[in-house]
């Protein structure tokens, strides 16, 4: 072979290399565009990430602190307080486990640091109840339900919506047993939970069945 065959031969390699090349770095910019879309599918906002997981911690740390204040107020005589408490507490991990369950869909592990519990006295641990619900309702899931809407996190936005429902029920019956708290001292009232999304309420209201997720009553758990 002459030097000018051997040199066409290697122009001809030379060009396939380079339009193999090419095509491999198009190809890997549309496998790279496919991936970025798919994120952007499945995950989540970073900013609704961030109100998930305070949400998340908060209701965590709200379920031990009502969890010690049903222990509290037993220990007070507060019977009926005690009650309202622990249905609180329930709801308050129903809430905690939607949040992370929405996290679990962006593939985010929900994160919580249980903070140290402050005891008091009943009628003090009510207040600071009716204090952390009010702001709950009043700020917090409002404004992180709008702006999980406004991204299109529109799971997240219901798992606001419901728990600022059951929020919002919380500090109602806190405030009631506030300022009834000597009739509140013996046993005889009771309080049902969703099991499903935690909204909260009195036996004597006459709902047939969850107003947030439809489940029926019979199947509310019942704390008394």
């Amino acid at each position: 072979m002459t030097r000018l065959s051997v040199g066409i031969v290697a122009l001809m390699c030379a060009g396939t290399v380079a339009v193999a090349q090419e095509k491999s770095s198009k190809v890997g910019n549309l496998l790279g565009t496919a991936a970025a879309v798919k994120t952007a599918v499945k995950g989540l906002n970073p900013d609704t990430v961030t109100d998930l997981q305070a949400a998340h911690n908060g209701e965590s740390n709200a379920s031990a602190t009502y969890t010690a204040f049903a222990k509290k107020a037993d220990k007070e005589g507060y019977k009926s307080v005690a009650a309202l408490f622990r249905a609180a507490s329930a709801s308050e991990k129903i809430h905690a486990k939607a949040f992370a369950a929405v996290l679990k869909s962006g593939e985010v592990e929900a994160k919580a640091k249980l903070e140290k519990l402050d005891v008091k006295t009943t009628e003090e641990n009510l207040k600071a109840a009716i204090a952390g619900e009010t702001k709950e309702f009043k700020e917090i899931y409002p404004k992180a339900g709008a702006a999980a809407t406004a991204k299109g996190d529109l799971t997240a936005a219901k798992a606001f919506k419901d728990a600022l429902a059951a929020e919002t029920k919380h500090a109602q019956l806190f405030s009631e047993a506030s300022a009834n708290l000597l009739t509140w001292r013996e046993t005889g009232k009771a309080f049902l939970v969703c099991p499903t999304c935690g909204y909260t309420t009195d036996s004597g209201d006459t709902l047939k069945a969850c107003p947030l997720c439809g489940v029926a009553r019979e199947k509310f758990e019942v704390f008394k």
